[in-house]
């Protein structure tokens, strides 16, 4: 097939920017005129979320300054108008939880809201104590989703989870990894424990996940959140100057951000994504490939070699 040029992050908003200034009004519009949002049934309670989730590693741990904010402020509302609904943070994150309780206060999130977060200490009273200020730094009541950070101390924290989710305290409980070392443990754990969600890295170009810890997620139905679906970036830096196959039109991609994250997201087993970003556009082409159709298979096949071909 020949290649067509795909639109860039920033031409695919520049109408709405040109007029709005990279604001909050262009993805309203966008949202009115996007085919409809996909959204995929957590296994353990049948519940819908949208597929496109929003990170806060590196991009909410900034400075607290009054434009650094207003910026991130636009984001998440950005985030929120499009259909935005998972929102991932963590203490190992810096200021990132108290820049989003600065930040939700003051936008409208329809109570779309799916707030998750992570415990990363040692010690039962520790892992208590850190989860409440959590609590506190976002300025919720509750936290849909609570996950053992790279399993530090994961037993400990797994019996206060259990508890917290048995009187109501937080609604779900995962466990992540984003280091593939931890995956021989992972999967021990899985099958020995029972988890609602597990969040780990995947994207198209590193896939070993896939006969591992997705097959054993699928298996034992357990919602999967990808982190790192384009590689920290670098897959941007090997498709730069590249054009899209003229496949893409098929599941309604335009970018090549759209490209990858509709990659992760059509894989069955994965529920949600969460790339992180500090600027409009790209939340705004972000959510555009949680519309519209995903990949079936075969074109995931295609995906992959022509990617592994640039």
């Amino acid at each position: 097939m020949k290649p067509f040029n795909p639109l860039t992050r920033r031409q695919f908003i520049a109408t709405g920017a040109a007029i709005a200034g990279n604001l909050v009004m262009p993805a309203i519009a966008l949202a009115s005129t996007s085919s409809t949002l996909i959204k995929k049934a957590i296994p353990k309670s049948g519940e819908d979320l949208a597929v496109i989730g929003m990170g806060t590693s590196r991009t909410f741990e900034g400075s607290n300054d009054p434009q650094s904010i207003s910026t991130l402020k636009q984001v998440t509302q950005a985030f929120f108008d499009l259909g935005g609904g998972m929102i991932d943070s963590s203490p190992m994150y810096g200021s990132a939880q108290q820049i989003l309780g600065r930040i939700l206060p003051q936008i409208s999130h329809n109570k779309t809201l799916f707030a998750a977060t992570k415990v990363w200490i040692d010690g039962q009273q520790n892992g208590i104590d850190q989860m409440e200020q959590s609590r506190k730094l976002w300025g919720i009541q509750r936290f849909d989703l609570m996950q053992i950070h790279n399993l530090v101390d994961w037993e400990t924290h797994l019996q206060t989870l259990q508890q917290m989710k048995a009187e109501g305290r937080i609604r779900y409980i995962g466990i992540t990894t984003s280091h593939g070392r931890f995956h021989d443990d992972l999967q021990s754990i899985l099958r020995k424990h029972d988890f609602d969600f597990l969040q780990l890295s995947y994207n198209i170009a590193e896939r070993e996940v896939e006969q591992s810890l997705l097959s054993i997620a699928a298996e034992k139905g357990i919602a999967v959140i990808v982190n790192r679906p384009y590689q920290r970036g670098s897959l941007f830096s090997k498709v730069k100057g590249k054009a899209l196959p003229d496949f893409a039109q098929e599941f309604d991609c335009t970018s090549w951000g759209q490209f990858f994250l509709k990659f992760v997201v059509s894989h069955p087993a994965v529920n949600c994504a969460i790339p992180a970003t500090s600027k409009v556009h790209h939340m705004q082409d972000n959510m555009q490939a949680g519309r519209g159709r995903l990949p079936d298979p075969k074109q995931r096949e295609q995906m992959i070699r022509y990617v592994e071909a640039l």
